[in-house]
């Protein structure tokens, strides 16, 4: 400011000498307004420069100017950049923030104070079949249809979640939503979204899971109960009393049997996977399985009945079957279940199929068949879950604790393997297990064919 004050002096006096010498005391004063005009003019020149690209421009183009100007639009173009800059960060980190947001797997949605969405991430898109271009600034209450969230939105009372259940595809459970509202800033409301279907699923399984332990423990409970009073308040004779204790036996034979599987479950769920240095011989493996399914065959049948029809791996298919990484006793527990399960299920004369084939690809499938009644194919996709039965009068009446699929899916993902589950009603069942390469490793005479074998 005070270059500015004397360069307007200096040129006042320029102009006052300049003008005394051409016309004296009258020439000086008429030299010093000509000056201070010519300043004037100088000066609303800048100006109007400056002014204009102020309105038009950036610091790209900003106009050449000396003295207070020149000093002026510097500065300017000196803030309009670190605006620039500071604006520039702002935008990167709400970037970041939105894709942070988006990347959640919960839903968010930003609702102003009338419950209008301002923005919204994908996957409460999906998950509330919203479009985030056409819906924007619509009426969340009008979009989620749901008497139990317009109920929620209209109580005001947000310190909960709500559940909703949302429609999917044909055949897929429901999606199972617990939804809530944050109130912040002026009115606004944060709304979060969670996909709590599988909590749902598992809340689910374990109240069946402890409703069918009940029961399944309380039924021999009470007949054994039934029969303590009987030989306490009776006096029996000794054909009686033996027969009474030995349904007791066999009830007290059905819970251990269950507890048994019990513990089997939990010993798989809660222990690390089987190592991939232990090698199991796949031949005394099947070999155990056509043992316990004859003997088991021999009980379960009727006297008199005609036995079963066997095609399993003879001596030679069985040595050269190779061997399998994993732990012994989960792999015969598994392979038994599913051998028990078709001995159970097939009646006299039917035939049982046990077959070792190994894939070109090194993997391997392990089939066991029985032309027994059949599976109808709704109860396909839930007979390895635990407790399941088909038929329960007929499950119990077999001596089953409905564990034994449930075991076997277990011990056989713990190996990496995968169980396949293919029946019709009047055409018997399929129970397939493919094993793949990285747990298998050939034995000797592998090149024989791993076949059903010789009928027996």
């Amino acid at each position: 400011m005070l270059k500015r004050l004397l360069f307007f002096i200096a040129l006042q006096l320029a102009g006052a000498a300049l003008g005394f010498s051409q016309g004296g005391p009258w020439g000086a004063v008429g030299g010093t307004f000509l000056a201070a005009w010519l300043w004037f003019g100088w000066d609303a020149s800048n100006a109007a420069r400056a002014l204009a690209w102020l309105r038009r421009g950036g610091p790209s183009d900003s106009p050449h100017l000396h003295g207070t100007w020149g000093e002026t639009v510097d500065r300017t173009c000196r803030l309009q950049r670190q605006h620039a800059q500071a604006l520039q960060a702002s935008e990167a980190r709400l970037q970041t923030f939105l894709s942070a947001i988006q990347a959640s797997p919960n839903g968010v949605l930003l609702l102003d104070s009338v419950g209008r969405i301002e923005w919204c991430n994908l996957q409460a898109a999906q998950q509330l079949g919203l479009d985030a271009q056409r819906d924007h600034l619509q009426t969340i209450g009008n979009l989620v249809r749901d008497p139990a969230f317009s109920a929620y939105l209209t109580q005001g009372d947000f310190t909960q979640d709500v559940l909703l259940s949302r429609p999917t595809s044909a055949g897929a459970p429901a999606l199972q939503l617990a939804i809530r509202l944050y109130p912040y800033g002026d009115g606004s409301r944060l709304m979060l979204s969670r996909d709590v279907t599988q909590l749902q699923l598992a809340e689910t399984m374990r109240r069946d899971f402890v409703a069918n332990v009940s029961h399944e423990i309380r039924t021999p409970l009470t007949v054994l109960a039934g029969f303590i009073e009987t030989l306490q308040t009776l006096k029996l004779s000794e054909e009686e009393r033996a027969h009474y204790l030995d349904l007791m036996a066999q009830q007290a034979a059905r819970m251990q049997a269950l507890v048994q599987d019990l513990l089997t479950l939990s010993r798989l769920e809660g222990s690390p996977a089987p190592s991939r240095e232990r090698w199991v011989a796949v031949g005394p493996l099947l070999a155990r399985c056509e043992q316990d399914a004859r003997a088991l065959s021999q009980r379960v049948l009727p006297a008199g009945s005609t036995p079963h029809e066997w095609h399993f791996p003879d001596e030679a298919m069985r040595n050269a079957a190779g061997e399998i990484a994993g732990d012994e006793a989960e792999l015969y527990s598994a392979l038994s279940n599913l051998v028990s399960n078709a001995v159970r299920y097939t009646p006299a004369g039917g035939a049982i199929e046990m077959q070792w084939q190994v894939q070109a690809d090194g993997s391997a499938c392990l089939c066991v068949r029985d032309n027994g009644p059949g599976i109808a194919a709704e109860h396909l996709p839930r007979l390895t879950e635990r407790f399941y039965r088909v038929d329960r009068g007929r499950s119990r009446e077999h001596g089953g604790t409905g564990l034994g699929l449930a075991i076997a899916k277990h011990a056989l993902q713990r190996h990496e393997a995968q169980l396949g589950i293919t029946s019709a009603l009047g055409h018997g069942s399929e129970f397939c297990v493919h094993f793949p390469a990285a747990r298998l490793r050939p034995g000797a005479g592998s090149a024989l064919s791993g076949g059903p074998g010789r009928k027996r």
